[in-house]
């Protein structure tokens, strides 16, 4: 099988050529479930009927196997919580940095790379990132699976960012996330829908006012807790 060469870094005082080469990928395989170097999402059961816009990360190895923290030192691997990938995006390794050494980094964060910690391949830093959270507690409001995602990315330094939380994370799926096929919205957004009907039909429009206040707090505790009280959220 041939070699992608896709990063070649010359070091200017040496002349030393520093190579990193990336085995090709498989195709995205939605029969099997298998998302290759993507970033998966699926509805949360009770939450996401509040709030549609919540839900389960993880974050796929190179063979596509998706890779979930969902519970306190427990990570799935191909068993993805709460159903099958409803919303996915693929990430291009091209976009990452995989230092040998320090000499090796082609981000502009070499020193913050080495902080959040590195990886010499996409799976590698994935590992990292699984021995860490394989010691720590779930918390759906400080420690979750949005944070795995985030320190995965972060070991990949992606985008030439080591500055991925779970505010950013979110937003990247949201916006830029495709869904699998029309049943993924319908199971994403029926039990909202409803909810929200029956609510209004039992108590009326201030039901709607109280989804909306519930999803404004959530927003609030988790944009406060990013970026002005930082350590709420260290994971």
């Amino acid at each position: 099988m041939q070699l992608k060469t896709d990063f070649d870094v010359e070091n200017t005082n040496s002349g030393i050529r520093i190579k990193h080469e990336l085995w090709p990928l498989g195709e995205i395989d939605l029969k099997k479930g298998k998302f290759p170097c993507c970033v998966v999402w699926t509805p949360l059961p009770v939450v996401s009927w509040l709030a549609p816009f919540i839900g389960h990360l993880g974050i796929c190895r190179e063979d596509g196997t998706v890779i979930d923290f969902s519970g306190s030192n427990f990570l799935n691997v191909d068993d993805f919580a709460f159903g099958s990938v409803a919303r996915y995006l693929q990430l291009e390794r091209e976009q990452c940095c995989f230092p040998p050494n320090l000499a090796g980094h082609t981000c502009k964060e070499r020193y913050k790379h080495l902080q959040n910690g590195t990886g010499v391949s996409w799976d590698d830093a994935i590992l990292s990132s699984m021995h860490h959270f394989e010691h720590k507690s779930y918390n759906l409001f400080t420690c979750n699976c949005h944070s795995f995602v985030a320190n995965c990315l972060n070991r990949l330094c992606y985008g030439g960012s080591g500055n991925w939380n779970i505010i950013s994370i979110a937003t990247l799926i949201l916006f830029k996330g495709r869904w699998v096929d029309s049943m993924s919205i319908l199971r994403s957004f029926s039990p909202f829908v409803v909810v929200a009907c029956l609510g209004i039909f039992m108590v009326g429009w201030p039901f709607l006012i109280g989804l909306l206040s519930f999803a404004i707090l959530l927003i609030t505790w988790f944009l406060l807790g990013t970026y002005c009280f930082k350590s709420l959220l260290e994971c």
